[in-house]
């Protein structure tokens, strides 16, 4: 008669099951990666002819003026010096400039995808007067062609812009032309232009609706900014180099209020080159503009969603092994210590059902969302295999056992979900558990014995075996 296997070489067998299943699950992981790509590319499909991420600059006037440079060039063998005028811009920014924005926020699906995107109400006005001390600028005053400035507006993704703008100054509707933007914003936009005479500060007043998806950049231009927002979206991530200096958050909308100053952009009114785009916070990429002398600094909100279901299946995902691992320990226990048979096939079919539960996780979420499809998937699977582990051990009370642990693991792993912050701790304390209880159950049992030869566990496996049956 053939000998029954070690206690040890049992638990190695399970732990090599355990490891072969480490590949399917592997390929759920990577099927959730790849249901997120095509989520990405089905709501970049869906903003394709809305607008992408919106960078506002300005108003910033546009001045040019005659300059003299002085040139060596080479003729007939000699260095010859010459001076030659050329023409140049130079970039004002105004004294003051208030910025309202209303966001409106509205969503459009495509299948089952589903992307957010904005429109953005922009309004406000800008104060612009030469400085008192434009002399130490090293420009002189006479050479400014002031009759053919132009004052320039920053729009990022111009195709999002509408028909309602309007460009005022001191209470004159100017003419509005398409393109010239700003360096921050990519060179998108829109220009209009301005004749004065430099004598006395004038005031502009604008308005301007763009669309948008995923977030609205400011970079700030000016001796003092302020970027005022109002939105019904719930859910804002303030990102960039400011944040606001005023802020408040509900269920209904936010409002946000940054104040910045030219100190902290370390910025003067009057540049000779336009400052690059933010190289932060564009959605990734960094943003280098050729010849700009500094780098422009921002403000930002996105609009995100609250609940990333992909994430969340990502991360339920991660905890797969544990499901294998204490339900596997399950079976083990009642294998060793009360005497019931699993066989490697009934681990490999046991395995194979903890996974599917991420498979129908990952489908049903994506169309009745995360809670509803982790209540379908987490019921469908701990049913299934406490049917099957009654045939398995041989025993209803030993299958409630069974359903008991899987109920129990999901309803905490859907708390680890849910409480980001503390998952680490309440994961390796429930680890720690497992483990106590492991040892306790196992201190008995001879690793090394076959058969009925394992010293002192005939105690163990009675006392078992008296608990469990005595409530068949």
């Amino acid at each position: 008669m053939k000998s029954e296997r070690s206690p040890g070489f049992k638990l190695f067998l399970v732990g090599i099951i355990g490891t072969i299943l480490a590949v399917p699950l592997l390929m759920v992981y990577w099927l959730s990666y790849d249901r997120q790509q095509q989520s990405a590319t089905a709501q970049n499909a869906i903003s394709a002819g809305w607008g992408g991420p919106q960078t506002i600059v300005g108003p910033v006037l546009v001045i040019p003026y005659d300059s003299d440079n002085v040139e060596t060039v080479r003729e007939n063998g000699k260095e010859i010096t010459r001076t030659v005028k050329v023409t140049k811009e130079l970039y004002l920014s105004p004294q003051t400039n208030e910025i309202n924005t209303e966001l409106k926020p509205r969503r459009l699906k495509k299948s089952i995808y589903e992307s957010v995107l904005f429109d953005a109400m922009n309004s406000g006005s800008a104060k612009f007067a030469l400085p008192a001390d434009f002399g130490n600028y090293g420009i002189a005053r006479e050479s400014l062609r002031l009759g053919s400035a132009e004052l320039r507006f920053g729009v990022s993704d111009a195709r999002g812009l509408q028909a309602d703008s309007t460009v005022s100054m001191n209470g004159r509707n100017l003419a509005l032309q398409p393109g010239k933007g700003l360096t921050a914003s990519g060179g998108s936009g829109f220009f209009t232009f301005v004749s004065w005479d430099g004598a006395a500060p004038i005031t502009v007043r604008y308005k301007y609706s763009i669309r948008g998806n995923k977030r609205m950049t400011m970079v700030p231009r000016g001796g003092e900014t302020k970027w005022t927002v109002k939105s019904s979206w719930p859910s804002p991530s303030f990102e960039g180099d400011f944040l606001p200096t005023n802020r408040s958050v509900k269920a209904s909308g936010f409002s946000s209020t940054h104040k910045i100053s030219n100190l902290a952009l370390g910025q003067s009114l009057i540049l000779t080159e336009d400052p690059a785009a933010p190289s932060r916070y564009n959605d990734g990429n960094p943003v280098i503009s050729g010849g700009a002398a500094a780098i422009s600094q921002s403000a930002a909100i996105g609009l995100i969603e609250p609940v990333d279901l992909y994430s969340q299946v990502d991360r339920s995902i991660k905890y797969g092994f544990l499901f294998i691992g204490f339900t596997f320990l399950a079976f083990l226990m009642f294998d060793l210590v009360a005497g019931a048979r699993v066989a490697a096939a009934e681990y490999l079919l046991t395995g194979a059902g903890l996974i599917l539960f991420f498979v129908l996780l990952l489908a049903f979420a994506e169309v009745a969302g995360f809670t509803i499809a982790y209540l379908i998937a987490a019921g469908a699977i701990a049913g299934l295999l406490t049917a099957y582990s009654a045939a398995v051990l041989s025993s209803w009370t030993r299958a409630k056992v069974i359903g008991g642990l899987l109920l129990g693991l999901y309803a905490t792993l859907y708390v680890l979900l849910n409480l980001e912050a503390y998952s680490l701790i309440i994961g390796s304390l429930l680890l720690f558990v497992a483990l106590a209880a492991v040892m306790w159950a196992t201190r008995a049992i001879d690793w090394s014995a076959r058969g009925d030869a394992r010293a002192g566990s005939h105690d163990v496996q009675d006392n078992i075996n008296a608990i469990v049956t005595s409530t068949d």
